[in-house]
Parts: C-alpha cells; structure tokens; sequence
C-alpha cells in the first residue's frame, strides 16, 4: 500500500517545495484577520486607531512570518508537521475572531491565543531543528527576545486600553531584536523559492481582500451610475496593484534571493521579505479602508481621513515594494519613484473633490508605472 505521508525521519524537507495546501489553509485564517483589522480601522479613522490597527497587524503578521520560516524547511508532507499547522490555525481563528477586542475588554480572547500560536511555531521549528548545532544556537537567538516579548504582551493585556499601546510597543521591540539576532546566526537552510513563494500568497490573498471589501461595498447600495464608477475604478486600481507586484517584480526578488546563501540569505530574506513587506501589506488594508469609505458614501466628496488612507496605503505599498526590489537587487526604481511622488502630490490636491478624482489619480500613475516598466515585464 503506497504510504501517504514520508516518515517521520524526514521532517525536514530534503529539497525546495512549493507551498503545501495546508500552508494555503493556514493563510485563509490570516486573510480573515486581515479583513477584521480593515473593518476595524474603517470604523474610526483617526490617528490613535490607525496606530492601534497597525499594532494588531504586526502581531498577526509576525506570527504568520514565524511560519513562513518554520515550514520553510519542514517537510509539509509529513502528518506531524500537518496536524501542528492545522491546530495552530484553529488557534488564530479564535484570535482573527476576537480582533475587535484587542483594545478592548475582551483582549485575552486575542492575546492569549496569539502566544499560543507564536509558542507552537517555536516549538515545531526546535522539532525540525532538533539534529544541528547551528539551528539549536538559532532556536535560542529567537527564543529569548520572543519570551520577553509574549510577557509584555500579556502584561500589555491586563493592563489599561489606553496604557496597552505602550507595552505592546515595546513587545514589538522584542520581535524586531529576535529578528536582528536571529539573523546574525548560521546555520539557515533558507529555501528561497517557497520562501518567496509564500510572500506573494500573503500579498494575493490580501488583494483578493481588498476586492471583497469593495464588492461588498457595491452589493450593499442601490445602483447608480457614480457607484459604478467608483467601483470600477476600485477594480480597476486592485488590478494595477496586482500588475505592478507580479508582472515582474515577485521573480525579480526571488531570482536575486536565490543568488544569496547562509547568513546573507537569511538577513535578506528577513529584511526584504519579513519586514519590508508588512508595510506594504498594511498598504493593501489602507487601500481596502479607502475603498469601503468612498464606496459607502460615492457621492460624497473627498474627505482628509479617507484621502490619508487611501494615499497612505497606495504610497506604502508601491514605495515598499520599490524599496523590497532595491534590497533584494540593489536595483534604484526611480521612474516609479517618481511617479509616486508626482501622484501623492495630486491626491493631496484630490482632497474635497469626487472620490472618482482620487482612484482616477491612482490608476493612472500606476498605468503609466506598468508602461515604463513594461520591458522588464518582457523580460520577467
């Protein structure tokens, strides 16, 4: 009888993989975070909540990055390595689900879970590093700044809402000096293909959310012709972003990525990949916040809050995705650049004018992105 599942032995995969369907499974929890913190942030867009959504993203994006790392070299094919996924992401259903009440009365509902996700992810990467010297020397280089971490946030949970932002700033402190420690040790086996493979998931499946918030926004009012417009220039836009990531720019990076090794490959890797792209990232949640606001209300003109979103979101994705290309290549994308430049300048000029004006501006910038930079897509 064929064996389904390799044995046990070999958790550690013996050579590159693609994403496994339960890492795709994984990921449908974190889309649905994604789309809690872009309700969440629709709700009350003013400074104070946008830091506090911005907060809970990297909480949730840092435990789905400990994954991308984790499964990287686990072989997913392996039943143990599955049934660990499958209850870590039972576990951050009830943390997606309690988003909401992360600055709120009910915040051990998203905390509590969210280091249980966090300390199942450590504790399969001791297991898949358990026979090498270098990975026991990375398990402690990452386990100890992640521990301080979880204690401020849990302390950060019992405290007062208004005192918990600041101790969650310093948990995410701890997060980034496991990241800087734990690039500085050897003994990586960084798979560059699943590893970027994994990133342009995350940033499709966010897209994909940006285009469920505008659908729903569309399905939920009567039709007019301004609505239509609007939701078409939303489709248009959510298009171009997709365009402007992966004509060329996903193979791009991970072409480069692959050229890199050892402790060079790793420190890439967390600097382009894991934290480069939780920017852009948050700037597909921006943008999907724009595009609930301008949709709900089509008819009304351009307000600050929902231009700061929208701009904030269109400038953080496309200017870190410029930024990611330059790590990974040392490649300078100065048409695009400046194009952004130019477009930011005309959204800030868009504010107290038809919503359409400000979609409009962003369409174009990015068409005129996709034309300059279309023989780079040709040669993709």
């Amino acid at each position: 009888m064929r064996k389904i599942f390799s044995p046990a032995k070999h958790i550690i995969t013996p050579h590159e993989q693609g994403a496994d369907f339960v890492e795709l499974f994984f990921d449908l929890v974190f889309v649905y975070a994604i789309t809690r913190i872009t309700s969440l942030t629709a709700d009350h867009i003013d400074p104070y909540h946008v830091i506090q959504s911005m907060l809970i993203f990297w909480l949730i994006w840092w435990g789905w990055t400990q994954f991308t790392w984790t499964l990287n070299a686990a072989n997913t094919k392996v039943a143990e390595v599955r049934m660990v996924v499958l209850v870590a992401t039972g576990v951050a259903f009830i943390m997606a689900s309690s988003v909401a009440n992360a600055f709120g009365n009910g915040v051990i509902w998203f905390a509590l879970p969210y280091v249980i996700i966090r300390v199942i992810g450590i504790g399969l990467m001791v297991r898949v590093s358990a026979n090498s010297d270098a990975g026991r020397s990375r398990i402690i280089a990452l386990s100890i700044p992640s521990l301080a971490a979880w204690i401020f946030l849990l302390i950060g949970a019992s405290a007062n809402p208004s005192q918990r932002i600041w101790w969650w700033i310093i948990a995410i402190a701890f997060d980034m000096l496991s990241a800087y420690l734990g690039g500085r040790v050897d003994g990586w086996d960084l798979r560059p293909k699943h590893f970027a493979e994994r990133h342009s998931l995350i940033v499709i499946i966010a897209l994909g959310e940006s285009l469920i918030v505008a659908a729903n926004a569309v399905s939920s009012h009567e039709r007019s012709q301004t609505l239509l417009v609007v939701g078409g220039l939303a489709l248009l836009v959510t298009c171009l972003l997709w365009w402007s990531y992966f004509s060329w720019i996903n193979e791009h990076m991970e072409e480069h990525l692959s050229r890199k090794s050892g402790v060079k490959l790793a420190q890439l890797g967390r600097t382009a990949y894991s934290l480069m792209h939780f920017p852009l990232v948050f700037g597909i949640i921006g943008i999907a916040v724009g595009f609930e606001k301008i949709l709900t209300n089509s008819n009304v003109l351009l307000s600050l809050p929902v231009a700061l979103t929208l701009g904030g979101g269109y400038v953080l994705f496309v200017g870190f995705t410029a930024a990611s290309v330059w790590k990974t290549s040392n490649l300078i994308l100065v048409p695009r650049l400046i194009i952004l430049f130019i477009s930011s300048i005309a959204l800030a000029l868009s504010v107290g004018q038809p919503s359409y004006w400000a979609l409009s501006i962003i369409a174009v910038s990015l068409i005129l992105v996709t034309f300059i930079e279309w023989k780079k897509c040709q040669h993709a």
